[in-house]
């Protein structure tokens, strides 16, 4: 009598795709970002930020430090798009471009919409007014797209 075993094989990846790129582009594009805020609206960085997470300002080292985790975060999730177009790493110039697209989005989903009512949520008394319709966070969030899309194009394998 004749038996038959199956057999079943898992194959585990060890590649770690762009996400490494896609946080230190957001890091670096955080960096820039933040530079721009410090010198333009540095109540968002010293207040703003850190009311978001229940914390009394001016508190300028936590908006700082809750700034660039967000900027890593928001990296990881452009290179988890990017990888939906792993061209997208290969040319500067596309990179560069769907860099600044991805940082118009982020401003209107987190800082136009989603900001002003978790600052409403939390109490914060200077809790801009929905829309958050602001020119230096608008410049700022594209600044950050367009670096962050650059350092990810320098970097993604």
């Amino acid at each position: 009598m004749a038996t038959e075993t199956a057999t079943a094989t898992t194959e585990v990846s060890t590649e770690t795709g762009n996400w490494k790129a896609g946080v230190t582009g957001g890091l670096v594009g955080g960096l820039v970002f933040g530079a721009m805020m410090s010198m333009m609206t540095p109540g968002v960085l010293q207040m703003a930020i850190p009311a978001m997470y229940g914390i009394e300002g001016p508190a300028g080292a936590v908006g700082w430090a809750i700034h660039m985790s967000h900027g890593a975060v928001i990296g990881l999730g452009f290179a988890a798009i990017a990888s939906l177009k792993p061209d997208l790493g290969r040319s500067a110039g596309t990179s560069l471009a769907v860099g600044a697209g991805y940082g118009l989005l982020v401003w209107i989903v987190l800082a136009v919409i989603v900001m002003p009512i978790w600052l409403g949520a939390v109490g914060f008394p200077g809790a801009p007014p929905l829309p958050n319709v602001g020119v230096e966070s608008l410049v700022g969030h594209v600044v950050y797209g367009t670096v962050l899309g650059g350092v990810y194009s320098a970097l993604a394998e």
